[in-house]
């Protein structure tokens, strides 16, 4: 699979266009939702060129917890800050807390009491 192909791209967006306000996912999660050919990698390239009317980009972050596009966009930390206006809470390490706000689409969740998906 190509991430340059407009299906590729479109399976990453549909997905995303699915998180709610005030939730997220992580590159792997969605990566791993998606199966062979995708990678957090490549979900990151595919998030890059997101067109940023139509997709959530902002609520896709690192399994850190963390927002990868820091010192990347204009203002700094837009993502950030996007996240906390929808009410997602970041500590001092300018991470979030997956157990809280890691979201999982219908039948995805995870098992037992583990909150934070094995793909995060």
């Amino acid at each position: 699979m190509n991430p340059n192909e407009p299906r590729y791209r479109e399976r990453v967006y549909d997905i995303v266009k699915q998180i709610p306000a005030g939730r997220v996912m992580t590159y792997g999660q969605i990566a791993a939702i998606l199966g062979e050919g995708y990678t957090p990698r490549t979900v990151g390239f595919v998030m890059h060129g997101a067109d940023t009317e139509n997709v959530p980009w902002q609520r896709v972050i690192n399994s850190q917890g963390k927002c990868s596009t820091g010192k990347m966009t204009i203002p700094v930390n837009l993502q950030q800050s996007m996240l906390e206006q929808e009410g997602v809470v970041f500590d001092a390490t300018e991470k979030c807390d997956l157990g809280r706000y890691l979201w999982h689409p219908e039948g995805l969740e995870p098992d037992g009491d583990d909150q934070v998906s094995l793909f995060s």
